[in-house]
Parts: structure tokens; C-alpha cells; sequence
């Protein structure tokens, strides 16, 4: 921390010969820094955690904005250890303000080159993030992007109506992004990367940290949600988006013919009492159309997909996984799925880079 800081001052100051320091002062870019980590100036430990860090970042950028010109004021949340393209802030820039758009998530691949013990993990580690994506956007579901702080860019108006970024030690990505969702679309940013470290953490509960600990420590295959869930998932969002949803006998009737498992996660979380509530108080069909979208958002989701695991779908291997989403959503790839087992990190790798062009292949529709 304190080379990090004695650095970034140099850079500001410009008072250091250092070639690599000089490159970056005559490319005109403005640096600022937070100095969370000096003797006492550091966060309080009951707080600490990477959602304050990024929600004191993204706060204070708020009063740097020169709010008299017409141009996006963008915020750009990055984790330290990323690599980026060179044409990474431009692509930004020009996406914002040519698309006018209010939030964005960058595309990304995590880094292989560092680590050879850890590719096979990071690479299932990416399968399990993209197969997700993927089967949430063959749902149709409004909340199918990835939930990582390192990929997400919003304008200042996007990030104050939503309250702006929580303070969460873990998982503030996902809520930050959710709430995001229920007011703007989420758009994707494909014409450059980001790319995420494989490091392993022992910081959060979860995420490609927590992931490459565990792979690491148990050798543990990483496995995959059963892509028949993303099918009951689908039709469910196609009932609670009908006409037969604007009566709620009849919508929890017909969910149960979905999936029975479907219409007991939804009783025991009183979805019929709080559907009859919101038919009632909506005056209008955005009003309705709106709580569609809030009331079963990007963590009902999720809790839908671990009732479902838990009781009818176990979690499955990736080569399972990834044939029968592709079955599912008639991608016709270039994987050999009966030749797997004749090098398994190239048919992982291969997965992956199916799994990219499905996901983006769904983007572009």
C-alpha cells in the first residue's frame, strides 16, 4: 500500500525522471488519491471490505465532474489487480456518449498466463459464470449479466437514483447491479476487455478469488447447474410476463403445472399474498410491468435456482453441463463431446470459447 501510494504521488507530482512514471504523466490523464490504509487513516474493520472501498472511490469521483459540459460523467469501477486493453477507456467514452447509455458492464476473460496450476480452475470457474449467464439470458430473464465490480461502468445519474454503491464486505457487485437492473438496461461493452486476475482470496465468502482457494486446496471439479432449471426458470417468466398472471389463482395454478417444485418455492416465500398486493395498488400496466421485474428480481432468481438444485436438479459436471445448454439452445459449436476425456484442459478451453459466443450471440439479438 505504501509503494502503491508513494507511486501514484510521483505520478501526480511529476517530480520523479523514472521513464515508466514520465509515460504516464505526459499522457494527460488526472490521478487522485484515497488514502485508506496510512496509520490512522484506515477504514475500521467492522466496515472495511471492498464495498466501501469502491462506494468512497465512486462517491468522491461525484465532486471531480465538470457537470457544465454535455459529455456522459462515467464512473468506472476496476479492481487493482486487472489488466485492461489499451483502448479500454476510449471504447467507454465513446460507447456512453455515442449509445447514451446509463449503466454498462465490459466484457472480460480472466487472465491465464500467470498461474499454469490454476488454468484449469479459472477456466471452469468461467464456464460456471458464463453457463449461468447464458441460461438466464435463454430464460429471457431481465437480470442475465455478469455481477463482477471489475466489469461495471454507470453514469453519475444512473449511480445516484439508485442510491448509489452499498458497503457490503461481499456480493456489493451484485445488489449494486441488481438495483441498477430494475431501473435501466444493462448493456454490454464488447470492443475491448477486462481481465480479471486469477488470484486466490481469503477476503470474501465467494467469487474467482474464494473459487481458486477452494479448487486449489481440494481439487474439487467445479460443476454446473442442471440447464433444465433455466427451461422451468423460462416458462415461468413467460407466465409471470402474461395476461394470466393478472390473476393470481391462476397464475399459482398454472405454475404448478410448470414445475411442482416451482409452485412450492413460491408459496413458502408468500408470493400469492404479495402478488394479490401489488394487483391491487398498480394502476397501470407499467406499474404492473415494473413490479414484475422487482418483485422476482436477480436474487429471487438465484434462490430459485438453489430450490431447484436442492430438491429436484443436482448440480452437474461441466461437460454434461455445457452439451445439454447447448441442446437447450441450439448451439451448434465446434466441441466433439464424445472426445473429451482425450485432453480435458483443451475441451474445458474449448467450452469456454463456445460459451463466449453463445453469451455474446444472445446480446446481439
Amino acid at each position: 500500500n505504501k509503494q502503491s501510494l508513494n507511486l501514484l504521488r510521483l505520478i501526480i507530482n511529476k517530480s520523479n525522471a523514472d521513464k515508466y512514471i514520465s509515460e504516464i504523466s505526459k499522457s494527460g490523464i488526472k490521478i487522485g488519491v484515497i488514502d485508506a490504509a496510512s496509520e490512522g487513516k484506515e477504514f475500521e474493520d467492522k466496515q472495511a471490505g471492498v464495498g466501501l472501498a469502491r462506494k468512497v472511490g465512486l462517491d468522491l469521483a461525484l465532486n471531480v465532474f465538470d457537470y457544465s459540459t454535455p459529455e456522459k460523467k462515467i464512473l468506472i469501477s476496476l479492481d487493482a489487480d486487472c489488466a485492461v486493453e489499451e483502448n479500454y477507456l476510449k471504447e467507454i467514452n465513446d460507447f456512453f456518449n455515442t449509445q447514451n447509455v446509463a449503466v454498462a458492464n465490459i466484457d472480460f476473460e480472466h487472465n491465464l498466463e500467470d498461474k499454469e496450476i490454476t488454468i484449469r480452475g479459472i477456466v471452469s470457474y468461467e464456464i460456471y459464470l458464463r453457463h449461468y449467464v447464458a441460461g438466464l439470458l435463454f430464460a429471457g430473464s431481465p437480470y442475465s449479466f455478469h455481477t463482477i465490480g471489475s466489469i461495471l461502468v454507470c453514469d453519475h445519474e444512473a449511480y445516484i437514483k439508485t442510491g448509489g454503491m452499498n458497503t457490503r464486505k461481499a456480493a456489493e457487485d451484485f445488489y449494486f447491479l441488481q438495483k441498477l437492473a430494475k431501473l435501466y438496461k444493462i448493456h454490454k461493452i464488447t470492443s475491448t476487455k477486462v481481465r480479471p486476475s486469477e488470484r486466490e482470496s481469503w477476503r470474501v465468502p465467494f467469487g474467482t478469488g474464494k473459487s481458486m482457494t477452494n479448487y486449489l486446496s481440494n481439487k474439487k471439479e467445479i460443476l454446473l447447474y442442471d440447464p433444465d432449471e433455466y427451461i422451468i426458470l423460462k416458462e415461468w417468466l413467460e407466465l409471470l410476463n402474461s395476461d394470466l398472471s393478472l390473476n393470481t389463482e391462476i397464475i399459482i395454478k398454472e405454475a404448478k403445472k410448470i414445475h411442482r417444485e416451482l409452485f412450492n418455492f413460491l408459496e413458502s416465500r408468500g408470493f400469492s399474498k404479495d402478488w394479490d398486493q401489488i394487483l391491487s395498488n398498480s394502476k397501470s400496466e407499467k406499474q404492473i410491468n415494473y413490479q414484475r421485474k422487482n418483485l422476482f428480481d436477480a436474487f429471487k432468481t438465484l434462490k430459485l435456482m438453489h430450490h431447484l438444485r436442492d430438491t429436484s436438479f443436482p448440480m452437474i459436471d461441466i461437460k454434461s453441463g455445457v452439451e445439454k445448454l447447448f441442446k437447450i439452445v441450439g448451439h451448434s459449436g465446434l466441441i466433439n463431446f464424445k472426445k473429451y476425456d482425450y485432453n480435458v484442459d483443451t475441451f474445458y478451453e474449448t467450452c469456454l470459447a463456445e460459451l463466449r459466443i453463445l453469451e455474446n450471440s444472445f446480446n446481439k439479438i
